[in-house]
């Protein structure tokens, strides 16, 4: 079976937003979500890792797409899970991912919090390496993770829009670009 990635592009205040998708039982799901880097635009990555991607869009998607700019707009938009595709996603990113996606706006987790409350406290290094491979930054809110020493830490968008996102959600940075006060998830 042969299955057809379809893509849009939509231009945000952070720069070009690809979300990917394809149909399941007739449905769309949402398959990933590329973001504009400081090296390299949204478009560039479609490019390089879908380059037989078909630009289409679709009611459901365009709505994804809708609330993506909403939040990235500084509006609290709870994402749904219900279109997202994880079959792409290892067992272990799984539940990384859920974990991830259960910190409330405003809050933030470190990695080894996160490996923590999944049962593997020597797991931290294994999901920030899950994080960093989020198929779906934004709905599943991984610029909610931050190092131990309340860095930032990487980010698909650069760290640039990580801190801006965090600052949108009321945290607050120090000179050396650490997170002040924060709230701590898990």
């Amino acid at each position: 079976m042969d299955v057809k990635i379809k893509n849009m592009t939509r231009l945000t205040s952070f720069g070009q937003l690809v979300v990917l998708w394809l149909s399941r039982n007739e449905k769309p799901a949402l398959y990933r979500i590329l973001l504009s880097g400081p090296d390299q635009s949204a478009e560039l990555r479609l490019r390089a890792l879908f380059p037989h991607s078909i630009r289409v869009t679709c009611p459901e998607m365009e709505a994804v797409a809708d609330e993506i700019e909403l939040f990235m707009g500084g509006k609290p938009v709870r994402f749904s899970l219900d279109q997202v595709q994880m079959d792409a996603c290892s067992d272990f990113q799984k539940e990384v991912l859920l974990a991830e996606y259960g910190i409330p706006r405003g809050a933030v987790s470190t990695y080894r919090r996160i490996a923590r409350f999944l049962g593997k406290p020597n797991a931290a290094r294994a999901v920030g390496n899950a994080l960093a491979n989020n198929p779906f930054p934004i709905i599943i809110p991984c610029h909610r993770a931050i190092r131990s020493d309340r860095s930032l830490g990487g980010f698909q968008g650069g760290t640039d829009m990580k801190r801006a996102l965090l600052q949108i959600e009321g945290l607050r940075f120090d000179l050396s670009n650490r997170v002040v006060n924060p709230v701590f998830f898990y």
